[in-house]
């Protein structure tokens, strides 16, 4: 089985405060892993560290993409290899239009690739195929990026930029936040819609809710910058009826 995203005994620290003290992950072809934990033990800092994120200094260990190292590639260098990040509260662009910036994202990620970039006319009928199954307007295409919308629309948008990016890496960041149950079936739905054998998904949540819709393979509780427990998803059923208590007092 192919090891897409390695995670080598990752320390990393915020103005000098260690947060990551020595994580240790594989994420091979066709997975989809969980990581649950309390506030606080890291589950952030670890998406934004894989993804390059300025002010988050790594002081020891490695990240494998495709068997290389990413230390020294930049966010943008980490997405046009094939990561994405879905970000907890996704950001507002005013200005920027949401087909122009999906436009440029894709093309980008196509010369990366060794492929031609997508004409305007073709790109329009992508995007609106994608569209429709996560309940994106056109009204919605047309405002600048995530402007106006909701919680649960801005989250269906980073979906539909996944969806479209077509990521060897899918890290969403608790993309459960904020959002009702209708919502969360929606994106729940379109994740799934991008499990492949290919690809390999790295879902952060505090809660078992999501991981009823986004069923993982494998399960890691992280404790104070560590994974303390690994196993199925029965572990994230356990963590739901328990509790985090027994879990910080191990680790």
């Amino acid at each position: 089985m192919k090891a897409l995203l390695e995670v080598k005994d990752l320390h990393a620290s915020v103005a000098d405060k260690p947060i990551l003290k020595g994580i240790n992950l594989t994420l091979n072809a066709g997975e989809v892993h969980a990581i649950m934990g309390p506030n606080g033990s890291g589950k952030s800092t670890m998406s934004y560290v894989l993804a390059g994120r300025d002010g988050y200094e790594i002081t020891g260990g490695d990240i494998l993409l495709n068997g290389a190292s990413m230390l020294e590639l930049s966010p943008d260098e980490r997405a046009r290899a094939g990561m994405f990040l879905a970000f907890q509260y996704p950001v507002e662009l005013p200005g920027v239009g949401g087909m122009s910036f999906l436009r440029a994202a894709v093309n980008a990620r196509r010369l990366e690739s060794g492929e031609d970039e997508v004409d305007q006319l073709a790109f329009v009928k992508m995007v609106r195929a994608k569209a429709g199954e996560l309940g994106i307007t056109d009204d919605m295409l047309k405002r600048a990026v995530n402007v106006g919308f909701s919680g649960g629309e801005k989250k269906r948008y980073e979906i539909l930029q996944m969806a479209l990016l077509e990521p060897n890496i899918g890290i969403l960041d608790e993309t459960d936040s904020g959002l009702d149950v209708d919502a969360l079936k929606i994106v729940s739905d379109g994740v799934n819609m991008l499990r492949a054998p290919e690809r390999t998904m790295l879902v952060i949540t505090h809660y078992q809710r999501l991981l009823s819709h986004i069923v993982p393979d494998y399960v890691h509780i992280l404790a104070d910058g560590k994974i303390c427990r690994s196993g199925s998803k029965e572990l994230a059923l356990e963590v739901e009826e328990s509790g985090y208590t027994g879990i910080n007092d191990a680790a």
